[in-house]
Parts: structure tokens; sequence; C-alpha cells
């Protein structure tokens, strides 16, 4: 290591040699880096995570535009929409078909816990608005009170999920109901649930008997080949009479649902918040640890000084020692943040993983904050007069 930083600096790697210097010293400095970084990493896992279980759901439909009511800022939250307004709709030239989606959460009793499942209730002549996945065994649903099942749901063991087939389906109770799950398919838990369940109009409107079937949550349109889905979803605006519905493409709709859970739901802010805490963390315990050792050598510096060494020198050696603390500090946190969110990702199902693109991230954040520690703690150097430091 001596030789790549004397090479890279062109120079005795001076920095390197004082941090090393006391070997107990430069193990906690590195230790309270990698903390850091873990926080962050953990902090970054669970906003990603955020992002994949909030995105999931749309995963399982195929459509162009969503109209919804105007308080529904995401899938799962908001009030009905008329079916009337699919009609008007469906009048568009360029509007080749469109359902109604209904949603709701239900609650199936296992041994010792309860899974909440977020059910979605489709018309399933409609197969070409639903996954291939889920289309591909959406003729069961045809069925009374029949569904498919995530076989990722939090909490269901998976010997369970595994075992259900046409040919050995299972049931269980929901308010009186009876629902049998004939097949599954992947999703997995989220923030807001435990898992999904995709169940016909009509069972839905079973299980759910105050709901209406004029009334659904979303209504879902395809527009013909080749039409623009923004263009459609601009002219329907003005089409419907409805003037307070949220018309938007589909992809739209995911993004503003993703900005909503990230910035105005409680669990978004706070995960955002946790990134900030960890780099200024990170920021404090590097420039304690710089501080600390410009003090210490304060003698050594101040002779350097009195020989005419320029401040960019003195600059130089606290750089090369913020950068030897973010890059020997980052390695640990890193493997650290991939282990917990290993782990994590085990215990909740959620969808937690080290990505290239997080570590990358990290790593040069790390970088950066080390490079601002060691320019504040050089302030005090650069004023101090090399015949008051003896």
């Amino acid at each position: 290591m001596r030789w790549i930083i004397a090479r890279l600096f062109g120079r005795l790697p001076i920095g390197w040699l004082q941090l090393t210097h006391s070997r107990t010293r430069f193990a906690s400095a590195l230790a309270g880096v990698a903390f850091a970084n873990v926080l962050v990493f953990v902090q970054l896992g669970l906003m990603s995570s955020m992002a994949t279980a909030t995105l999931r759901p749309y995963s399982f439909f195929r459509a162009d535009v969503m109209i919804s009511a105007p308080d529904a800022d995401s899938l799962t939250e908001g009030g009905n929409v008329a079916r009337q307004w699919l009609l008007q709709a469906l009048a568009d030239p360029e509007v080749e078909a469109g359902i109604g989606l209904f949603l709701g959460n239900v609650t199936w009793h296992l041994p010792g816990k309860g899974l909440v499942l977020t059910t979605f209730g489709v018309d399933p002549a409609a197969s070409g608005f639903l996954a291939p996945d889920i289309a591909a065994k959406a003729g069961v649903l045809s069925m009374r009170n029949a569904g498919l099942l995530d076989r990722l749901s939090r909490g269901l063991p998976r010997e369970t999920a595994a075992a259900i087939r046409p040919q050995t389906p299972l049931s269980f109770e929901v308010s009186g109901d009876t629902v049998t799950l004939y097949d599954t398919f992947a999703g997995g838990g989220g923030f807001s649930g435990d898992g999904h369940m995709v169940v016909s109009d009509q069972t839905f409107l079973g299980l759910f008997p105050a709901r209406s079937s004029a009334a659904p949550d979303h209504l879902l349109l395809r527009v013909v080949p080749g039409a623009d889905p923004v263009v459609v979803a601009e002219r329907l605006r003005d089409l419907v009479s409805d003037k307070s519905l949220r018309i938007r493409t589909y992809a739209a709709a995911g993004r503003e649902d993703l900005v909503y859970q990230q910035t105005r739901r409680p669990t978004g802010i706070i995960f955002g918040f946790g990134v900030v805490i960890g780099i200024l963390v990170g920021l404090v315990i590097v420039y304690q640890v710089l501080s600390t050792d410009v003090a210490d050598h304060l003698g050594e510096y101040a002779t350097f000084k009195a020989m005419g060494y320029p401040p960019r020198f003195f600059l130089g050696v606290v750089l090369e020692e913020a950068l030897v603390l973010g890059i020997f500090g980052f390695l640990p946190g890193l493997g650290l943040g991939t282990a917990l969110l290993a782990l994590m990702a085990q215990a909740t199902t959620l969808p937690l993983q080290m990505t290239a693109t997080m570590a990358l991230s990290v790593f040069v954040g790390t970088i950066v904050f080390s490079m601002l520690s060691g320019v504040l703690a050089t302030r005090r150097l650069a004023a101090a007069d090399p015949a008051d430091l003896f």
C-alpha cells in the first residue's frame, strides 16, 4: 500500500505512515467509517426495496392508460371510479379495450399468524390485461371463489405454496366465504401487505359485499397498436365528463405512486433521513480523526511550514489520509452491509439486496465526504503561524 500511495502522490506516503503509526486509532477510525457505510447501505436498501415493492403490483397487469379517483395517490389508496366513465373512454377511437380493477385486503388466518393479502379483482375473460404468468393461469378464475396466490407472500410456508396446483388446490376461509387457491404466481411482500392474490371481479364482490360492480378502484385501458398512450390520455381528459379524475398513462401512474411513497409517506421520509444521518455520521467521524491527527502532529507540520512547504503540501497529506480512511473503511462496510441486507431480506421477504449502483454510489460518497472532512481539518493548520507552533 505504501508503494501505491507513493506512486500516486509522487512522494513519501506521510499520511499513510501517520495513520498506521497507531494501529488502535487506525482500526477505530476504519470501524467508524464502516459503521457509517453500513447505516447508509441499510437505508438505501430499504428505499430501493420500497421502490420495488411499490412498482411490483403494476407489473401484474398490462395497460396503457389508467383512470383513478382524484385522491388516488397510490394504487391501493383513494376512492372509487364510476364504471360509466369507462364507457365514455371506450368511445375514443384509439382505445381498444378497458376493464375495472378492484382492490382490497383480505386476511388469511394461518396457525399463529394472519396473512394480509392485497387482493385484485379482474374480469377473467380479459386476460390481455394480465401479465403473461398470471394470464396463463387465469382460466381457473372463472370458477366461483377461485384465486391465484402470491407464492412469495411473507409468512407463507414455502412447502404450502409449492403444493398449490390445479390438481391439489388449497382452501381457506375469508369472512364466512371459502376461497380456493388453484395456482400461484411470483410477487412478494411489501410495506402495506404480506403478499397478493388475484380473483375474478365476481369473487371479489362476494368477498367485499359492501362494494359495487359499478364502482371499481381504477379503470385500465389499452390503446390500439401504434397509438401513443400519452396523447390518448390527454384526449380522454377532455372526453370524460368528470374533470376531477386522474387520467394518466399506466407508466406515469407507477412513477407518481413511487414519488408519493418516497416523499409524502412517513416510511419513505424516514428512510431518506436515515441516509442523510449516515452521511453526517461518516463526515463527523472522519473529520474528528483527521482533526486529531493534525493536532498531534502540529510540531512536524510547523517544521515543514517553516522550511517553506506550500499549503497544498499539507492539504495533500491530509487528503491522503482521508482517501485511505475512505477506501479501507468502505470495504468492511460493503461486506457487512451486503450480509445485513441479505439477512433482512430473508427475514422480511422484502426485495433487499446489494446492487452495483448502490455500492458505487456509497463508495463515491464515502470518498467525497472523506475529502471534505480532510479540507475542513486543515483549516487550523493553514491559519497557524509556524513561530506559534513550537
